[in-house]
């Protein structure tokens, strides 16, 4: 009877025994469990603080990234039109300088342009980015006047810079407005010298083109002086290459812009994030045509 009981007792203790190591392992899981939580938790809030940026350390924003379609031409890349919907707002700013009653940059390209007028030298310094002129959208600094009826501007253009990208462009300008897409006609003489009359028959159209490449006593031969003329419909563009009168280039285009238009000179180095800079000087603006000047 005792030697039963004892070893009943003895195997209550045992299972006693087997119960309280359960319930500590159990305890031990579950306090290691918390304490990891707590770990995680509090290890989480400290990568949250540490790179969080902080008030006094902010970073500095960032331009926007150039579309690869924007990237001028190259052995390997072409230059290609934008999507039809990718827009981008001009940047107007009401501040007159010399002939013109203000500025834009058409199209915005991710550097600013700006413009200097030496009342001394009657000299107009456009500073410009911009991925091109052209396509169905532009990109440029333009200065601009407000006109109506017959119009005719010149000016003379330099390049400062002779490493330039050789498509850059100096530009003579009539717009309908000043949306990136606007109907527009041009005479645009090219940093390697070639001179084209352009337009966008419409809005958001793409551009069309008569380009004219010298050769002969002409060749590597930058015109000295160039002009565009607006006679009712009548688009028409004048240059000079050594000084002479002014000639007619080409027949003209027929275009019609609504009243009032703009009218100015521009630039664009035909890099998309990358300034460059013209030099347009003797700017004749007129409300008349035949007298090109």
């Amino acid at each position: 009877m005792s030697n039963t009981c004892g070893r009943a007792r003895t195997g209550v203790r045992h299972a006693g025994s087997v119960c309280g190591l359960l319930k500590f392992f159990a305890m031990e899981i579950f306090v290691d469990r918390l304490v990891l939580k707590r770990f995680c938790f509090a290890s989480l809030l400290i990568l949250m603080f540490c790179t969080a940026p902080h008030p006094l350390h902010a970073q500095a924003p960032t331009a926007p990234g150039v579309p690869e379609w924007a990237q001028p031409g190259s052995p390997t890349h072409v230059q290609v039109p934008p999507p039809a919907d990718f827009h981008r707002h001009s940047r107007n700013f009401d501040a007159p300088i010399g002939v013109f009653q203000g500025q834009s940059d058409i199209g915005a390209a991710v550097v600013p342009g700006s413009a200097d007028y030496d009342t001394n030298t009657k000299q107009y310094t456009i500073n410009s980015a911009g991925y091109n002129i052209w396509y169905s959208r532009d990109e440029f600094r333009y200065l601009w006047k407000k006109m109506s009826g017959d119009v005719s501007l010149a000016a003379d253009v330099t390049f400062p810079d002779p490493n330039g990208y050789g498509d850059r462009k100096a530009v003579l300008v009539i717009r309908q407005s000043l949306d990136d897409d606007s109907r527009e006609a041009m005479i645009g003489e090219h940093g390697v010298g070639m001179i084209h009359l352009a337009w966008r028959p419409d809005k958001g159209a793409m551009m069309k083109d008569a380009q004219f490449r010298f050769g002969g006593t002409l060749a590597g031969v930058k015109a000295k002086r160039i002009g565009i003329e607006k006679r009712g419909d009548s688009i028409a563009i004048f240059v000079s290459f050594d000084g002479e009168p002014m000639h007619q280039l080409s027949p003209p285009v027929t275009l019609h812009f609504d009243e009032p238009f703009y009218v100015g000179i521009g630039f664009c180095s035909h890099l998309p994030a990358t300034s460059d800079r013209a030099v347009l000087s003797n700017v004749v603006l007129q409300n008349s045509v035949g007298n090109m000047q």
